[in-house]
């Protein structure tokens, strides 16, 4: 948790600087104050130290978004697609993340996952699982059987499951602000409530050739070379710089409940469900937290709002844009069944429940309270394909040599976010001559 001299330092972090005939120059600016933008901040100035860097972020704080309104599990690299940048960038990250972790003196807990196989046509879609996970380089899985099972996690039950005992948790949000709090030590500069609007051609300035700005009210910088990594607002600010709208961001929702303090006995933890490949999401899942609360779910269901967590907050043009997307439309069709069951378990606590006794059969709708949410910003392509990996733009243009879009950081992107610094660092020397 934060103390109060934290909390109050995190605050602190710079406001928009006044306008001023000498607008403020920097050999680079960073759009985004997620896990990704602040560890990639930070990451460029361990490596290129006299670099003048500046960091902006359009609300009052970090970690707002996605980066405040996660699980907060550190992944393993288990589902992910062997030889794919997400198995690379999760496996990797891992590591980082737990070294990070203790130089620091972060909390965080291991502890543990189980992926639970309860049907039978389940089990060979874990089998494939397992050979999954030893050939993305996952360490010390195990394939386990029902006595081991209730040994490692006494309430729940399946036919079989695999074991990832690195798996663990942490409070992510709390680990976006460390970056950034790392980033100004090393000299960077961090502007808060500034929302971007413009990214502008300023080659008259043959050394500061790009001019990213927002309304008459803030200010404006000059910069060598622009990093966006915007999350919830990606495709809109790579629109800025010329980028094509594809792929769209859409905003799903995921709502989870907490399970009532007298049983967190239940859970020590994280159980997951086998993934069905014919489906878009992971399904629910069981989610140990680091202040001792116990996250069940979530659900998916499409945010009315980008960056709305409730069923109330709604942006009529946010809503238009996501449901006249032909991809959205495509599918909507494709899965309209599983979406109308999502919704119905959002609405519905039992119908959740239900799906969740599946692995903890002693769990009861008296048991639980309706919990948190968060919303990813999952990139989807016009003929309907969620974008499964990562993907980096930068356009066409005069200016697109010196601009680089983290268009897409999809989860594990927390888990990752170190080594994506990093691979976004080396692209930004070898691309930007720095």
């Amino acid at each position: 948790m934060l103390t109060r001299h934290t909390f109050q330092a995190f605050r602190n972090i710079s406001g928009p600087p006044k306008k001023s005939v000498e607008l403020p120059k920097y050999d680079l600016v960073i759009v985004g104050g997620g896990i990704v933008g602040c560890a990639t901040a930070r990451q460029l100035l361990i490596e290129k130290p006299n670099l003048k860097i500046a960091l902006i972020e359009k609300e009052k704080e970090l970690a707002v978004h996605q980066s405040g309104h996660n699980s907060g599990v550190i992944h393993a690299g288990i589902y992910y697609t062997p030889g794919s940048l997400k198995a690379k960038l999760c496996v990797e990250g891992l590591d980082l993340s737990y070294k990070f972790f203790d130089e620091e003196k972060i909390p965080y807990k291991k502890t543990g996952k189980l992926i639970v196989a309860v049907e039978p046509e389940e089990v060979p879609r874990l089998d494939a699982l397992f050979t999954r996970a030893q050939t993305n380089g996952c360490r010390d899985i195990e394939m386990i059987d029902p006595k081991r099972i209730t040994e490692i996690e006494p309430h729940c039950r399946g036919l079989k499951a695999l074991w990832s005992p690195h798996t663990g948790i942490v409070d992510w949000g709390y680990v976006t602000k460390k970056f950034g709090e790392d980033f100004e030590k090393r000299g960077g500069k961090i502007y808060t409530s500034y929302p971007l609007e413009k990214i502008e051609d300023n080659s008259k300035d043959s050394k500061y050739p790009i001019r990213v700005s927002s309304d008459p009210s803030f200010a404006e910088f000059e910069t060598k070379n622009l990093i966006t990594c915007a999350g919830l607002q990606s495709d809109r600010v790579a629109a800025l710089s010329g980028c094509s709208t594809d792929p769209k961001i859409v905003p799903f929702r995921g709502e989870y409940l907490l399970l009532k303090p007298e049983k967190r006995h239940l859970v020590k933890t994280n159980i997951y469900p086998v993934p069905d490949p014919r489906f878009p999401f992971l399904g629910v899942h069981f989610t140990p937290r680091m202040n001792g609360d116990i996250w069940l779910g979530p659900n998916a269901v499409l945010a009315y709002k980008r960056e709305g967590y409730s069923y109330f907050s709604i942006s009529p043009s946010d809503l238009l844009e996501s449901l006249s997307y032909s991809g959205m439309q495509k599918l909507v069709k494709k899965h309209f069944t599983f979406g109308i069951k999502e919704l119905y378990r959002g609405i519905w606590i039992a119908a959740q429940v239900k799906q969740l006794q599946r692995f903890i059969p002693e769990l009861k709708y008296s048991d639980v309270t309706r919990g948190p949410s968060g919303v990813r910003a999952q990139a989807m392509d016009s003929a309907g394909n969620l974008v499964d990996d990562f993907v980096f733009d930068s356009g066409t243009g005069k200016l697109s040599s010196l601009i680089m879009h983290v268009r897409n950081a999809p989860s594990p992107a927390a888990t990752s976010s170190l080594a994506i610094a990093k691979m976004i660092t080396s692209e930004a020397v070898n691309r930007f001559k720095l």
